[in-house]
Order: C-alpha cells, then sequence, then structure tokens
C-alpha cells in the first residue's frame, strides 16, 4: 500500500461494532475499525479523519490470527484479518448507530 495511491475506503473496511467497542466509544472515546492487513498507522490515521471528519490523537492496531475451524471431517482456517483501534480527541465523536 506505500507508494500507490489508494481509496480511503480500501483502507477501512468496516467499523467493528461489539459490546466492548461501544464501551470504549462512550467512556475513552476509542472506536475500533477492521482495516487492510497492509496499512499503516499514518494510513489509518488519515483515512478516518477524512471519512468521518474527526481529529485523530493516536491508532493502536493488532493483527488478528485466523482460528481453525470444522466442518464435517475437513479443517480449515478462517482469514487473518488487521484490527485498529483509533483515539479521537474529546472534542469529536462519531456517530455509528
Amino acid at each position: 500500500m506505500t507508494g500507490i495511491d489508494v481509496d480511503d475506503y480500501d483502507i477501512i473496511i468496516r467499523p467493528l461494532i461489539t459490546e466492548q467497542g461501544m464501551h470504549f466509544a462512550n467512556v475513552k472515546g476509542a472506536y475500533c475499525f477492521e482495516v487492510n492487513k497492509r496499512a499503516n498507522k499514518t494510513q489509518i490515521k488519515n483515512a478516518v479523519e477524512r471519512i468521518y471528519s474527526v481529529k485523530v490523537q493516536k491508532v493502536r492496531t493488532a493483527n488478528r490470527k485466523g482460528k481453525y475451524r470444522r466442518k464435517g471431517r475437513t479443517y480449515g482456517m478462517t482469514p487473518s484479518w488487521k484490527k485498529a483501534v483509533v483515539f479521537l480527541d474529546p472534542d469529536f465523536h462519531i456517530d455509528l448507530f
């Protein structure tokens, strides 16, 4: 993704709406997103600022490994993905609902 002009919606795949994520949003002003595995923190910060018109303080990322799943006799793995937790300035918030 470096050196290539990519769209913001190629970097931010979807917001993660979970119980823990909603708690972080209300208490800490942090929002969780599923992002492209090749995106870095600077690209994630710029994409969130442009899509949601907010000011981002910091970004934390985590690579989530796929899990083993079984269907009948065959085994497989769910795909791995990247999660980003974006902390906003106290003056801003994102309405996900």
